[in-house]
């Protein structure tokens, strides 16, 4: 792809744009907790980037949390959204790089987290107009590291995966948007950082949102091949 090429940028939501993944896991764990059920050493990391259905029927097979999926998932999500109370926590920068790059190309979001909680922080953090679209797992049938959240945010904005860039920090979420064909910057999560196979994938690493230029989304998006050849 050429430097001028990209079209979209799509930004994960959980851990990129939301300090969310260790709220996550917290309300998780006290499920568990709550029922008397130790918790498994990777249940963290493997539930990142699933869809409602898939993390639900884990708590409830793997874990061992009572219930049906379905109330679990319920239970959950209610108790996520009175942890985001009226103001979701955004991360640092995050208004910001939404604005920066809103003003240049059009925005997707591709997030593993529910309808709801999505329209949460778009409503709270005045995002509404700032993503063209918006695609929860929960609508295409199957969470990341499966590139159908990526494919589906790409159909909607009308752009080939090869012409996006993408914003992810978790493995599962990485490996999803690499799947799916886009370019990829990482900001890896603080608290659980992706593996570091999955962190290859990406073609920029950056600390913070704040580094994240219109520039460094054009190199995200170029090959190195392509960069020797447009220098």
């Amino acid at each position: 792809m050429a430097g001028g090429g990209v079209e979209a940028v799509v930004f994960d939501l959980d851990g990129v744009l939301v300090d969310s993944e260790e709220l996550w896991d917290e309300v998780r764990r006290a499920m568990a907790d709550a029922a008397g059920r130790p918790w498994p050493a990777d249940a963290t990391r493997a539930m990142q980037g699933m869809s409602t259905a898939e993390w639900s029927a884990y708590l409830t097979e793997t874990v061992g949390v009572p219930g049906r999926p379905e109330e679990v998932a319920t239970t959950v999500i209610d108790r996520m959204a009175a942890r985001y109370g009226a103001r979701p926590p955004l991360l640092p920068g995050a208004g910001e790089v939404v604005r920066r790059l809103g003003s240049r190309w059009p925005l997707g979001l591709a997030s593993s987290s529910p309808r709801r909680l999505i329209d949460a922080v778009l409503e709270s953090a005045d995002f509404r107009n700032s993503f063209r679209v918006t695609v929860s797992t929960e609508e295409v049938g199957s969470g990341k590291p499966s590139p159908a959240v990526y494919q589906e945010a790409v159909r909607r904005l009308g752009v080939s995966a090869a012409r996006a860039v993408a914003v992810e920090d978790s493995s599962n979420g990485l490996r999803s948007a690499a799947a799916a064909g886009l370019g990829l910057i990482a900001v890896p999560n603080v608290a659980f950082p992706p593996d570091d196979n999955a962190l290859a994938l990406a073609r920029v690493v950056v600390r913070s949102l704040d580094e994240i230029s219109p520039q460094l989304v054009v190199t995200a998006a170029t090959t190195p091949a392509q960069r020797d050849s447009d220098g």
